[in-house]
């Protein structure tokens, strides 16, 4: 964990990603990796506005439909070329964010999430029944691949997967640059303690909104993505069953962590594949799984292993000289 934490980590996930399609065994195995990938881009983006600035956004499939049905709408209703359509998913989403964290936001802790867990019902049920503009529960079919570029035609899962993991590569990237920055330092001012953070002069409305748009925009990328790679839309993309599963992604791994929710988005699917003749049962195995996480490691595997390497280095610190000196005095020993 220590190493996967640095540069070199970063560099040798990044390695393994790049020969994954060669040691895969069948193209499955690319597809089933592939949408690892997507709710991947989707889950760093749910850990910005929880994770990183404390605010548990229920709606988070519901934006991440938003962005995959402004794929498919444009491309199939009105001839749009692909990537003209997935320019604006991400865009829309966030447009859509900015109307309702001006009206979520105001609320604070189970009350916000509440609340958002409505507006995704809601954007569900609008799916579901908007039939002229979203197809209903037909869906939408014949959404067309991603259009080539320099030459490279995505019409095989091995090219799909390169395409979907470059987009994973860059989200991580700008993620990093954004939490390292002045302004992640203010989200984790915001979630330690609004009330200190508006002393400081935070303008907390303001830097809310702005995560939450963020948090939606990565949502509605990788909607679009999603759109693009199974070519076919319903309204169960908008369901919140896909908001928990990237919750439990975000937990196992640790959520306020960069790597964290990157390695539960990833290992969880995977698992669930293996289990898959327990599919009928999956929330009473999955359930206690969290229970026993939440119990013995709170912060996720990631955030625990942060937190003992801190502990430890805390205690290997040796006193200060002036401490050492006053020990004698302290024990009650005079000098004089």
């Amino acid at each position: 964990m220590n190493g996967i934490q640095g540069k070199w980590g970063w560099a040798l996930l990044a390695a393994l990603g790049l020969v994954f399609p060669l040691i895969a065994k069948n193209d499955y195995h690319l597809t089933v990796m592939s949408t690892a990938y997507i709710f991947a881009i989707a889950t760093i983006g749910l850990n910005l506005i929880t994770g990183y600035t404390g605010q548990f956004n229920l709606a988070h499939s519901g934006f991440m439909a938003v962005g995959a049905y402004t794929v498919g709408i444009l491309t199939v209703d009105h001839h749009w070329p692909f990537w003209a359509a997935f320019a604006l998913s991400g865009f829309t989403a966030a447009a859509l964010g900015f109307f309702v964290g001006i009206l979520s936001l105001r609320l604070r802790g189970h009350f916000f999430s509440i609340f958002t867990m409505c507006v995704g019902y809601i954007m569900f049920l609008v799916i579901e029944k908007w039939e002229s503009l979203t197809h209903g529960t037909v869906g939408i079919i014949g959404i067309p691949a991603p259009g080539p570029i320099a030459g490279i035609a995505f019409d095989t899962p091995r090219t799909l997967y390169y395409l979907v993991f470059v987009f994973l590569v860059l989200g991580v990237w700008v993620m990093s640059r954004i939490v390292r920055s002045l302004l992640g330092r203010t989200f984790v001012a915001i979630r330690n303690s609004e009330e200190l953070a508006e002393s400081l002069g935070i303008n907390l409305m303001r830097t809310k909104l702005l995560a939450f748009m963020l948090s939606v925009f990565y949502a509605g990328m990788a909607g679009g993505l999603y759109a693009g790679f199974v070519r076919f839309l319903g309204p169960g993309v908008a369901a919140v069953e896909n908001t928990f599963d990237m919750t439990m992604h975000m937990l196992i791994g640790g959520a306020g962590t960069l790597l964290g929710p990157l390695l539960g988005a990833l290992s969880v699917p995977w698992l669930t594949q293996y289990l898959q003749f327990l599919q009928e049962y999956r929330f009473i195995v999955f359930g206690p799984i969290l229970v026993l996480l939440v119990i013995f490691l709170p912060h996720g595997v990631v955030g625990t292993y942060l937190g003992w390497r801190a502990r430890r280095a805390a205690h290997a610190q040796p006193a200060p000289a002036a401490t050492r000196a006053d020990a004698p005095m302290r024990e009650g020993t005079s000098h004089v």
